[in-house]
């Protein structure tokens, strides 16, 4: 089977910076591969039109036409002519698109087949945020799902959710994220400080980067040698306009806690194994996910998480059993938490051990692959 992934992200040198959905389209382009499949990626926004391969997989980089007032319009049917040509000259056999902003919504259905995976739309994340969505990208995103051959989510909570703030009654098939679990392999070698809690991701509200100041401080007050390092990328908040969430985040800390605290900025992909390693435990106190691959890249190496209690966590947690499932806002709560698991090695083996276990089960690139290409050959029989 010939497979195209539409994103606009994807985790290599040439194609810029990307977030989970980049990493989770190169985790199962790979499995497929694995599979037999002919795989190519559309990377969309790019600076420059290109192809390369890597590792067997097909990236075509494609840049959006600059117009004012008509760029998105444009921009996606230049999408739907790659997409069509590509079909129509049997180098595809159907595309596979997020449904953020509902980019696939101008591809007709009558020619390539579509199919979307919901990784959480703008208008999911709105709701979650409890701030408005642009009409347009609510637009899109709803013509998308209403207009796609297939549809698959990373997890029931997403899709229930998906169904509720666009008024839908649709049927989507839960698949989840996968990672290759071998590659994220605990090195009992390295020197690991038995008092780092590690957060990796984007600085940025929605993930609880504005409550974790509180929670620290919490912590360092039942445990002044605790330190907090902090990797990825600042973003800008968009309630308050402020060019930094990690410049709002220090005004948080008190002195003792900011004294604590290590903010390394992005970092290489391959380096974050490293961070994880070195952690004593990881942690996640956000507000909006669909199903989030670091919970489940932590997990497999056998770190104890301490993560947001709400919607789809416990579809990647089993509270108290492979990690811990706690509220971002009671800081107090989720302090104690870690610093129960930061000073309980035992603890932090044994929810190291089932968590892995848990992803080993649950979300490994191979079962994930032939999940999805099961789904692919019912709607192309369609």
């Amino acid at each position: 089977m010939k497979i195209a992934f539409l994103t606009p992200e994807y985790p290599h040198a040439k194609t810029g910076a990307s977030g989970g959905i980049g990493t989770s389209i190169r985790n199962l382009a790979l499995g497929l591969t694995a599979e037999g499949c002919s795989v190519r990626v559309l990377v969309y926004a790019q600076k420059e039109e290109g192809i390369f391969d890597d590792s067997g997989i097909c990236i075509q980089q494609i840049r959006n036409i600059k117009c004012k007032g008509l760029s998105w319009y444009l921009t996606r049917k230049k999408l739907e002519n790659i997409i069509n040509t590509l079909y129509r000259q049997q180098q595809i056999d159907l595309v596979e698109a997020p449904d953020w902003t509902g980019i696939t919504s101008f591809v007709s259905p009558q020619k390539c087949p579509v199919v979307i995976r919901l990784n959480g739309s703008d208008t999911y994340f709105c709701h979650l945020d409890q701030r408005p969505v642009k009409w347009v990208n609510r637009f899109h995103e709803k013509k998308a799902l209403k207009n796609a051959d297939g549809l698959l989510s990373v997890s029931q909570f997403t899709a229930d959710l998906t169904n509720t703030v666009f008024g839908l009654n649709k049927k989507f098939t839960i698949i989840p994220n996968s990672i290759a679990v071998d590659a994220f392999s605990s090195d009992d070698s390295n020197t690991r400080n038995k008092y780092t809690i590690l957060y990796f991701g984007s600085l940025i509200r929605k993930k609880g980067l504005l409550e974790l100041p509180f929670i620290f401080n919490a912590v360092v007050a039942k445990n002044p040698k605790a330190q907090l390092l902090l990797v990825g990328r600042d973003v800008p908040d968009i309630i308050s306009g402020n060019a930094s969430t990690w410049e709002m985040m220090q005004g948080l800390f008190t002195a003792e806690a900011q004294a604590n605290v290590r903010y390394l900025g992005s970092v290489p992909y391959e380096n974050i194994k490293t961070h994880i390693d070195e952690a004593a435990v990881c942690v996640f106190p956000t507000f909006a996910e669909a199903l989030p691959v670091s919970w489940i890249e932590a997990m497999a190496m056998q770190k104890p998480i301490v993560a947001s209690n709400i919607g789809w966590a416990t579809e990647v947690i089993d509270d108290g059993v492979n990690g811990f499932l706690i509220h971002p806002t009671n800081h107090d709560l989720y302090a104690d938490t870690i610093v129960k698991v930061l000073e309980n090695e035992s603890l932090q083996k044994e929810l190291g051990m089932q968590a892995r276990k848990k992803v080993t089960q649950k979300f490994s690139i191979t079962p994930i692959a032939q999940q999805s290409l099961v789904f692919y050959k019912k709607v192309l029989e369609r």
